[in-house]
């Protein structure tokens, strides 16, 4: 048996139970009131380094950052993994709001354990283009290109339901100039 067939089981349980916990519509998990702190959305060609992140079950690689204030990095975010995964940066109240919009999304079928239904999330006004994110098949690669901002907690996870849960949940740290 391989390792991800547990998560995916537990996720099926998720969603029988999920219709109890659907909340309404998009826009909860992507802004709060620490999106001035974590920064703005970059501009590739002015990035000051490029990161190369994997996703796979269960686990990013790499699994924490440095960054400093100000420094904008392009994170080319690739899905190795079998299964549907997120690469968000935010912070884990941004997460939790989240949560309800894409067990929604699950519920609907926008996205399945492995397939993300794009039509369905366009009709639904729910894209999912937020430019801290990336939603990803398995082996589609995505930009995200971020400016950080000030010194805070921040970090970048997968919300897909079940995922963070199973510890699917990354670190950021901010480095002294």
């Amino acid at each position: 048996m391989k390792p991800y067939l547990t998560p995916i089981a537990s996720i099926a349980l998720l969603l029988t139970t999920s219709a109890a916990f659907a909340g309404p519509g998009h826009g909860d998990g992507h802004g709060d009131n620490h999106a001035a702190m974590m920064g703005q959305p970059g501009d590739a060609a002015k990035a000051d380094r490029v990161i190369n992140v994997s996703m796979t079950e269960m686990a990013f690689e790499p699994s924490s950052i440095e960054v400093m204030e100000g420094e904008t990095i392009t994170f080319v975010v690739s899905n190795d993994g079998e299964i549907v995964h997120e690469f968000n940066l935010g912070t884990e109240k941004m997460w939790q709001g989240h949560l309800d919009e894409m067990m929604k999304m699950m519920d609907t079928g926008m996205m399945t354990v492995d397939k993300i239904n794009h039509d369905k999330m366009m009709q639904a006004g729910m894209m999912h283009d937020d430019a801290n994110s990336a939603l990803l098949e398995p082996g589609q690669t995505a930009k995200v290109t971020w400016t950080f901002g000030e010194k805070t907690e921040l970090g970048f996870a997968c919300n897909v339901p079940g995922h963070r849960e199973s510890g699917m949940v990354g670190e950021i740290s901010f480095m002294q100039h």
